[in-house]
């Protein structure tokens, strides 16, 4: 897991730490604030999606302010804000305390998404870059796995100085890896703000080519709630598949993943091969919405096997387009503000995780075989798209002279 290459073995070594701390936290986060603050589950819910709204603000200026200021300084206070965010959710008491608190965590850590992915552009070489996303998103699901294991010892303890800790432990890997910025080698991950053009600085809030592929990729993205929220509800409500196969599948996703994206990455380090990758997305997508839809009705043991050939056509899908998404994510934006770039398109992503499960919801659960078939049509559309937007997106930028 750990590479010989300096630059990327430093950004694997915080890229572990901060994830295992995520791992820790994501089990528990729900059942401390029922269970132990005294808030109910609806209020919960609500306030995180209220929290969400305001990460998903925070992406360009968060961006911007690193075009400023450098990456490094901005990520580095971006995470310490998140481990103090962290740290003040063991000291709430009222449902007001925990909506400021959760707001300021979504913002701080939404924001320093897209700083980190801006930082990467800075401190991986070109051709280095895609390959090294693929590296380093093996190794976040390995430190969140490791770190899940640890959440579930605390959920079968269920007690609050267990929940506590985990969220403190959290807190300091955040503060841990915002440290190991700084001592990152390669680019210096900041560029002055007198050599970035004005008309460059806030060029992707009005990119209306970038735009449009950042609208498709978050489109492509909704795979990722499909797979957490709606296949489970559709395993328990509509099939007769035993209930772990839920557990089962997100399992076999995180094996597959962290053993087929490097891989997946051959061939995908150029723009055309990006698009490729992408359109390819978008079918196989269908396709796994097709097996999904096809369990429904089937003896219990029949369909754990049809859900399981649908997961692996989900991960094929899942690898070829983050793949994808990070070529067109660097390869089309202005590397003058990559910060603002980032940020426009993390946010995008974002934006789907939040809408996804009222989407999935509305269409495959309510609707049964004709809902998974909108959703398949939906991918094959946005798959089919990126090359278009893409030409575009070229197109515009050798008329501005890029």
């Amino acid at each position: 897991m750990l590479p010989t290459v300096p630059v990327l073995r430093g950004l694997s070594l915080l890229t572990l730490l901060n994830a295992f701390g995520r791992g820790l936290f994501f089990p528990v986060s729900v059942l401390y604030f029922t269970r132990f603050v005294g808030l109910s589950a609806t209020s919960v819910g609500v306030g995180l999606t209220v929290a969400g709204v305001f990460g998903l603000a925070a992406g360009v200026p968060t961006g911007r302010a690193s075009d400023r200021w450098g990456r490094r300084p901005v990520l580095t206070g971006l995470w310490i804000g998140c481990g103090a965010a962290l740290a003040a959710y063991t000291l709430i008491g009222s449902y007001a305390s925990f909506l400021v608190t959760a707001i300021c965590y979504a913002t701080l850590s939404q924001g320093g998404t897209g700083v980190r992915n801006a930082l990467y552009a800075d401190v991986l070489p070109a051709h280095q870059r895609v390959e090294g996303r693929a590296h380093l998103r093996m190794v976040t699901n390995v430190g969140m796995g490791v770190g899940g294991g640890f959440g579930a010892l605390a959920l079968q303890l269920d007690t609050r100085a267990g929940y506590t800790t985990l969220i403190l432990v959290d807190a300091a890997a955040f503060v841990g890896s915002a440290l190991m910025v700084h001592r990152l080698p390669g680019g210096a991950g900041r560029r002055p703000a007198a050599d970035i053009p004005p008309e460059s600085r806030w060029r992707a809030v009005r990119d209306l080519p970038f735009l449009a592929v950042t609208f498709l990729n978050a489109v492509l993205a909704l795979q990722y709630s499909l797979l957490e929220v709606g296949l489970p509800l559709w395993i328990a409500q509509h099939t007769q598949a035993p209930r772990w196969t839920a557990a089962l599948v997100a399992i076999l996703n995180c094996v597959l993943v962290a053993l087929l994206q490097v891989r997946a990455t051959r061939g995908v380090e150029n723009l055309p091969g990006a698009v490729r990758a992408m359109r390819r997305s978008g079918l196989l997508l269908a396709l796994s919405c097709a097996f999904f839809a096809y369990s429904a009705g089937l003896s219990p043991l029949w369909a754990l096997g049809v859900l399981v050939v649908g997961a692996v056509v989900q991960v094929l899908a899942e690898v070829l387009q983050a793949a994808g998404g990070w070529t067109v994510g660097y390869g089309l934006a202005d590397s003058r503000a990559q910060g603002v770039y980032q940020g426009v398109f993390n946010s995008g992503q974002a934006a789907a995780t939040m809408a996804a499960p009222a989407l999935v919801t509305v269409t495959a659960i309510q609707h049964g075989t004709a809902g998974w078939a909108v959703l398949g049509a939906l991918f094959v559309v946005a798959g089919l798209g990126v090359g278009p937007a893409v030409r575009w997106a070229r197109r515009d930028a050798t008329w501005r002279g890029e």
